[in-house]
């Protein structure tokens, strides 16, 4: 089960207001994710991506967080998180604003870094837990232990009386929460 990802999208103005929230149910695993792609969408340069954790943004393998911090960078959006104390610095109107041109390099480069290393450590954990998942599942088959994923036969049950009363797969799976493909899988049966 996937946690949801929570992005809030700050529009910087004289002081920052909170335009829009985006919650997102896909894995951070995902590149592909429908809310991220509507805040994306949604942005205008110089906005503020502002995340609970890095990792709630992404757990993406290297290509793809590539990807991912590229159409970032294209669309002129600062990510400002909150494990990342020094992103905060974006938040503040002064920092912004801010004419020293080293100061504010020295900033982003330390942010850009602190980032790259979260997202770095963010995949590693993920990687890691998946590693240790499948070394209890092996072990538990070995020792006749591991069952796996028990069907739910009464929502099973009620695909088939639902499909018995001339029901299509869509109205089904509406009914029922499982997708249509899951829907044929357990009719198949």
């Amino acid at each position: 089960m996937n946690k949801e990802n929570l992005f809030a999208l700050l529009i910087p103005k004289n002081c920052q207001r909170i335009a829009s929230y985006y919650t997102e149910n896909i894995s951070g695993t995902q590149l592909d994710r429908p809310e991220l792609n509507r805040l994306l969408t949604d942005t205008q340069a110089n906005d503020i991506l502002l995340v609970e954790q890095i990792d709630r943004l992404t757990r993406l393998n290297d290509h793809d967080w590539k990807q991912l911090k590229r159409m970032i960078e294209e669309k002129g959006i600062r990510i400002v998180s909150m494990d990342v104390p020094t992103s905060w610095q974006a938040l503040d109107n002064n920092a912004l604003t801010h004419n020293d041109p080293i100061i504010k390099a020295v900033i982003d480069a330390i942010n850009n870094m602190l980032i790259e290393l979260m997202a770095a450590m963010a995949r590693k954990d993920y990687e890691t837990r998946r590693e240790r998942q499948r070394q209890s599942i092996q072990t538990a088959k070995a020792a006749g232990k591991y069952k796996g994923k028990q069907a739910d036969t009464e929502r099973h049950q009620k695909v088939r009386i639902f499909r018995e009363k001339g029901l299509s797969l869509r109205e089904i799976a509406e009914a029922t929460g499982y997708s249509r493909s899951q829907v044929c899988r357990i009719l198949k049966v």
